[in-house]
């Protein structure tokens, strides 16, 4: 009798296949050992809540109970949500990577019992299709060469297993030429007409927009970076309906997109958009912003003040359905005369642009990409507004509402630039709830006394130790909240003192000995087959260049030298990879730009209140804030003055209020003085 082990997980992902009749378990040295011990196989299927491709395979085979019936009797079978798990997901998709494959989600891993990885693949149909072989066949398959065949199974196993990280064996130097360099190949990638990198499908890829834009002070690369994110914002990748950004579109136009809508694409696309909207002043940028965080309030926002992951891709078993419309139900909603014109403003037609995969029928994605330069008009506001409450009574797409630490540092820190660029104080304290919940509900203290950091919080129940990229990720949260509040900080908000904590427990547990480098798991984690240290980005950013930022930051907020040569030796250990593959890794390039060319801007005495908001509204990229009466209390009760220094070389003092925001001026790289 199969005995489904899901069903106290605290994953929706996991959640979802607990009624499967395959006899699943979660990721645990206890499941290994039940491998070992019945000497079997381990299958390790590893998917998310908002995954398309995952579902499909869930109803074609794990719902199957004739499917089902092999698994349990030829494997142990292993149920991971990446998200709860990203450094389990990790190993195993570096394995897939070297045997040749691109990967993907869902992620299907043969695995030994000590969690060796011997073969994989991603999707495979129920019957053999698409050039895949079917499901049940390939598991007969593995299993009758894993027990006939233990020498080819170990090579494999060798083969495939991911090393763990070693010390470099060479000190690369990365110039300004090279990073330059990089840069003009990412301007020759870029599509001119439609944005992004050139080709299908295309990703936001807000890593490298962010490189481009702290590369380049002005001019064609800022234009291209502007282009894409009008593009994408025009696009039916942005929701025109409900706000908020899916996670790719399928085509090279930004129209079909995958519907999934993740936290941290939002995030980072809520930092671009504060930084072009500075920039330009584009009322494009400011609507999409406005427009995304009222998605997040309205559907991510949790009622402790964190935001959930993600929003499903799939509604009533069928992807986007939530979000396409026909011409008939544009009309219903908002009668003939209105929905004509609509209609023409948002690409839609009886014809329709795309179609339902579940009904074949014509069905349309709201866009702008013919338009993209000209806001909505009013009337097109009101007909957005009428079709959300329309859309509000359809079945709506699964929320995953699991609360992930680093998800929620990139949103608490971009939430914060966004209030400070767009003169939205209410979204600070967005920011501040979010940071209090995790800093209330996601952190103790370790057996060693160190600030402890979960990864995931749902049904009160919290996942640790938390991951490099919890602790990077919310110190930029908390870094951003400091200098934003510092005025106004209390004893229940230190976020600077937060902040310092979590960076010491990152450097007593997430540094590797060896390499130098900042491992994804703890040094606690038991259940791991290697402690892996990718230093290349993804879809979410690396975690080396938010720390390697939140390093110099916290120099220079603390005036402790220990920071910057921690930050030096870890920018040291990642410069071989940078030198080898800079395409990859845009966030360290980024983060070796910062620590050469911020501008810290200290502000101390009294009645700072005015200096403070001047100096909050350059771009966050470019400075970094600095409480002047921390570091030397002696000036608090002095009138106000501030001091300018980059790469620690410091002007003179200012006094006069004027002269300061000539300086503030100087330091804004699109500033016209």
């Amino acid at each position: 009798m199969p005995l489904n082990n899901l069903r106290h997980a605290t994953s929706p992902y996991l959640l979802q296949h607990a009624e499967n009749p395959v006899d699943w378990h979660e990721w645990s040295p206890e499941t290994l050992a039940k491998a070992e011990r019945l000497a079997r196989p381990i299958l390790l299927s590893i998917g998310y809540a908002a995954c398309h491709w995952c579902h499909v395979m869930a109803h074609e085979s794990f719902e199957d109970a004739a499917t089902a019936a092999v698994m349990n009797e030829l494997f142990i079978n292993i149920k991971v949500d990446r998200e709860e798990r990203p450094d389990i997901d990790h190993i195993y998709m570096s394995a897939l990577h070297a045997q040749g494959e691109q990967g993907g989600w869902p992620l299907t891993m043969f695995l030994t019992p000590k969690g060796e990885p011997f073969w994989g693949g991603t999707y495979f149909p129920k019957t053999a299709q698409y050039g895949r072989p079917g499901f049940v066949d390939l598991l007969r398959h593995i299993s009758k060469t894993y027990h006939e065949k233990p020498d080819a199974i170990a090579r494999n196993a060798q083969a495939l297993t991911p090393a763990r990280p070693v010390a470099a064996s060479t000190f690369e130097t990365i110039t300004p030429d090279q990073i330059k360099a990089t840069a003009q190949r990412f301007e020759t990638a870029i599509d001119r007409v439609h944005g992004g990198l050139r080709g299908a499908p295309k990703f936001p890829n807000a890593p490298i927009l962010d490189f481009l834009l702290r590369s380049s002070e002005a001019g064609e690369t800022r234009n291209l970076v502007y282009h894409t994110l009008r593009q994408i914002c025009a696009g039916g990748i942005y929701d025109h309906v409900g706000g908020g950004f899916a996670r790719y579109s399928t085509d090279e136009f930004w129209l079909v997109p995958h519907f999934e809508k993740m936290l941290y694409d939002n995030a980072q696309l809520l930092d671009l958009l504060a930084l072009a909207y500075h920039d330009t002043q584009d009322p494009i940028f400011k609507a999409r912003a406005e427009q995304t965080v009222a998605w997040m309030q309205r559907e991510l926002a949790t009622p402790g003040g964190a935001f959930s992951a993600s929003l499903d891709a799939d509604s009533e078993g069928v992807e986007g359905r939530y979000y396409i419309w026909t011409a008939s139900q544009i009309r219903a909603a908002l009668g003939p005369g209105e929905a004509d014109a609509f209609m023409r403003a948002y690409g839609a037609s009886e014809q329709g642009n795309w179609h339902d995969e579940g009904t074949k029928v014509p069905v349309n994605i709201l866009n702008r990409t013919d338009q993209f330069e000209t806001l909505e008009s009013e009337a097109c506001t009101r007909a957005l507004e009428t079709l959300r409450h329309y859309r509000d009574a359809r079945p709506r797409p699964g929320l995953d509402d699991k609360i992930l630490a680093d998800w929620n540092g990139l949103a608490i820190a971009a939430l914060v630039h966004a209030a400070t660029a767009f003169q939205r104080p209410e979204w600070l304290k967005l920011a501040q709830d979010a940071m209090c919940f995790v800093s209330e509900s996601m952190i103790g203290t370790s057996p060693d006394g160190h600030l402890e950091l979960g990864h995931s919080w749902r049904d009160q129940r919290l996942q640790k130790p938390g991951l490099a990229s919890d602790y990077a990720f919310v110190l930029s949260g908390a870094l951003a909240l400091h200098e934003a509040s510092f005025l106004d900080a209390t004893p229940d908000h230190d976020w600077l003192g937060l902040a310092v904590q979590l960076a010491d427990t990152v450097h007593a547990h997430y540094i590797d000995p060896i390499s130098g480098l900042l491992c994804m798991s703890s040094d606690t984690a038991s259940d791991v087959l290697v402690r892996l240290a990718p230093t290349q980005d993804d879809a979410i950013p690396n975690s080396h260049g938010h720390y390697l930022i939140a390093l110099h930051q916290l120099a220079a907020h603390t005036g402790e030298t220990k920071w910057r040569d921690r930050a030096t030796a870890l920018q040291q250990a990642t410069t071989a990879q940078m030198a080898k593959q800079p395409f990859n890794h845009c966030g360290l390039m980024s983060a070796l730009l910062y620590s050469s060319e911020v501008t810290e801007i200290t502000l101390s005495g009294r009645d700072r209140q005015a200096w403070h908001a001047a100096a909050l509204e350059l771009p966050f990229q470019n400075r970094i804030i600095l409480d002047g009466n921390r570091l030397n209390s002696a000036l608090q009760d002095q009138p106000p003055s501030a001091l300018f220094c980059v790469n620690r070389a410091c002007a003179l003092p200012i006094t006069d209020f004027e002269a300061y925001k000539k300086g503030l001026a100087g330091i804004d790289p699109v500033s016209p003085d």
